[in-house]
């Protein structure tokens, strides 16, 4: 069988033979995919970084990390805060993986 020289193949087929590597691709999307949410829920109500912090007793750092993909820390508590202060509701769901 020939080598392939597409990247996208060959991450491909690491990932599938990686099982560490897939959790953690898995982690990073679920961390992205929250971050998209937060900017997008208060983008679309129209507040800045700073006004969404005064509304729910923070600082607009803490905001921007929110919103960063990269970020890990994510708690029930700032998600909830944030939900109300966007007029929005938090809904969590556990899906059975076979």
């Amino acid at each position: 069988m020939a080598q392939t020289t597409d990247a996208l193949k060959i991450i491909e087929k690491i990932n599938r033979t990686d099982p560490q590597l897939q959790e953690m691709i898995a982690e990073a999307s679920i961390n992205a995919h929250v971050a998209q949410l937060i900017y997008e829920a208060r983008i679309k109500a129209g507040l800045t970084q700073q006004r969404l912090a005064d509304l729910i007793g923070t600082k607009k750092s803490a905001i921007a990390r929110l919103e960063d993909a990269d970020y890990e820390g994510y708690s029930l508590s700032m998600l909830q805060k944030i939900a109300r202060a966007l007029n929005q509701k938090l809904e969590i769901f556990l899906i059975l993986i076979r």
